[in-house]
């Protein structure tokens, strides 16, 4: 990074916050419905989002519309795992203090939307009163850690994977006070809530092999007064079960698994999803398979690579600021050279295991100790109430009926856990009462779908998408049963702008907005998630996007090989076939 070019406006935020104070506390009392420039960018890490919805802006006559602010609340939940207690208060926050709507996040997180400035202290601390919290779950940090979410007890593993996302998120969370001081202080006493410092089985983490710093920041010691250069996402998944997008995050941890028990993990760098249109320079990237480890060497080579992003990532250019931008400059080689530096001793190259299956958990499955779970489709992540459909309700019910264990999972869904046998019949009867349709009813496509927020409360969004897809679905679901390809399973994801929250460039099938009402069409990817797909059409008005995609999946019914997926398909025939098949293909007349 040259010295001549100066950091953007959100570093001088940072570097002059205070750890993370800035003007927020002053601002959060001044009576405005909105926040300053700083706070809303410092504000982030603190776990909110400052949005406009812009459908409700006010009209004033030869004026600008007066914005409609609100706030998104997002909480962290490493790896999905919280109680049915704690679900019950996130749903009854979002009716007492948000939109009456809660959401699941396509990180194992939860969204409360449409919270007022003045109710923001309030909901943030009843959050923490629940034993959950906000901080970091957005901002230039490591944002909520992701892992397979399946409870299975009958080996040690999949409880291995979430004790290492929380070990992960604890010790890689801000250590500033600041978010306990602004939010959770007690305004009689002056008393602040403060979380333990030890970790989260009370042991502290070992820091053994890292390098002692001798500039360490004393309130930050990881990521100095100035954090990352941008957001940091972190999964652990299992090369059977690539449930969580490893290839789509910064870092990926791998379970190497053999004879039963994880023997290491192959170290994955430098995936990600965002994409500015305005900036040519800007791509999506899969990650790259870097090293492989031991178990008790993750915590340190996960502060080594966070480090290396911390100095050298771009602080001059938020839209290149990603750690795949310079892994992409230096190259795989230099970038882990410089971790081994940062770590202390040298790396061990990748172990030959990689992605071979993804299992989105849903419908029922035994747990190994004589109980089950059972995953439940929910389109989107929405949970909400409509005159058709009362799927809040449902889950109230289930909750306090069933008590539940809840998992939430990174396609936007949640698995109630710890059943007894003779309590599935009992779900499955809520479920249906509340016309909350069954994961075996739903559609393989619907399934296997997913959409970001988008328009219009997101500020990124150019376009429709969560409120989009749906529609887009029902006419999809008629035109694959057609061709008798209803029961073939291929990820479609979509969202409202490049920005890929929804992480459409690795799947199947990414419809990302590009502008109104208008899309590019993505294809080639696979449920895998290790390779990008393709541009296929660009700027497609919604209405036209079945259309687009019907000779593909006409070509894909005729010449497929056994078993093949339709983004392998697609990637081996490659868009001069797909585009010459498509330019003969005569639309069947409607029936």
């Amino acid at each position: 990074m040259s010295d001549a070019k100066k950091p953007v406006p959100v570093e001088n935020f940072k570097a002059q916050s205070n750890y993370l104070r800035g003007p927020i506390p002053a601002e959060l009392v001044d009576g405005n419905a909105f926040f300053g420039k700083a706070s809303i960018q410092l504000l982030k890490h603190h776990g909110t989002y400052q949005q406009d919805n812009r459908e409700e802006r006010t009209a004033r006559e030869g004026m600008k519309s007066l914005k409609n602010f609100s706030f998104m609340v997002r909480s962290r939940v490493p790896g999905g795992k919280l109680t049915a207690e704690q679900l019950l208060a996130e749903i009854d926050l979002g009716d007492e203090l948000g939109n009456s709507t809660l959401r699941i996040t396509s990180r194992q997180g939860l969204q409360l939307h449409g919270v007022p400035k003045h109710s923001l202290r309030e909901s943030i601390r009843r959050i923490n009163a629940i034993k959950l919290t906000t901080l970091a779950a957005c901002g230039d940090v490591e944002r909520n850690v992701m892992c397979c979410p399946a409870p299975h007890h009958g080996d040690a593993i999949h409880q291995q994977l979430q004790d290492l996302a929380d070990s992960i998120a604890h010790h890689l969370r801000p250590r500033s006070p600041a978010y306990y001081e602004i939010w959770l202080k007690d305004d009689a006493s002056g008393e602040e809530q403060l979380v333990s410092q030890a970790g989260p089985n009370g042991h502290s983490h070992s820091t053994d092999g890292a390098p002692p710093s001798p500039s360490a920041d004393p309130v930050e010691p990881i990521y100095g007064p100035t954090y990352l250069p941008r957001k940091f996402k972190t999964a652990i998944g299992l090369p059977h079960d690539n449930c969580v997008d490893l290839y789509a995050n910064d870092l990926g941890f791998m379970a190497v698994v053999e004879n039963g028990q994880i023997t290491g993990y192959n170290v994955l760098v430098g995936g990600g999803m965002g994409v500015t249109p305005a900036n040519k320079l800007t791509y999506p990237a899969v990650a790259k398979r870097m090293a492989f480890i031991q178990p008790d060497q993750v915590l340190d080579v996960a502060t080594a690579i966070v480090k290396v992003q911390r100095d050298f990532g771009n602080r001059t250019d938020r839209k290149l600021a990603r750690m795949k931008y310079l892994i992409a400059e230096w190259g795989l080689p230099r970038f882990k050279a410089k971790v081994e530096e940062y770590y202390g001793r040298p790396l061990s190259d990748p172990h030959p295991a990689d992605v071979t299956g993804f299992d989105d958990h849903m419908g029922w499955h035994e747990q190994g100790d004589g109980r089950w779970f059972y995953g439940l489709n929910i389109e989107n992540g929405r949970i909400l109430d409509t005159d058709s459909l009362r799927l809040k309700t449902a889950l109230r019910v289930v909750c306090r009926q069933l008590k539940p264990g809840i998992r939430l999972t990174a396609h936007q869904s949640l698995l109630f856990t710890d059943l007894h046998p003779d309590q599935r019949s009992t779900l499955e009867s809520i479920l249906t009462d509340h016309n909350v349709p069954l994961t075996e009813q739903i559609s393989a496509v619907r399934r296997w779908s997913m959409a970001c927020v988008a328009w219009p409360t997101c500020g990124l969004a150019i376009t429709e998408s969560e409120r989009a897809l749906p529609g887009l679905l029902d006419q999809l679901e008629v035109e694959l049963a057609r061709l008798g390809l209803a029961r073939d399973v291929f990820t479609l994801r979509m969202t409202g702008c490049p920005n890929g929250c929804a992480r459409p460039y690795n799947c199947d099938i990414g419809l990302v907005g590009k502008a109104a009402d208008r899309y590019t069409i993505l294809i080639g990817g696979r449920l895998l998630g290790d390779r990008l797909n393709v541009v296929y059409r660009d700027l497609v008005p919604l209405h036209e996007i079945v259309p687009t995609l019907l000779p593909l999946f006409a070509f894909f019914k005729a010449a497929r090989q056994p078993d093949e997926t339709f983004g392998d398909f697609c990637h081996r025939q490659g868009l001069d076939e797909l585009t010459r098949f498509a330019s003969q293909y005569a639309v069947p007349a409607a029936t």
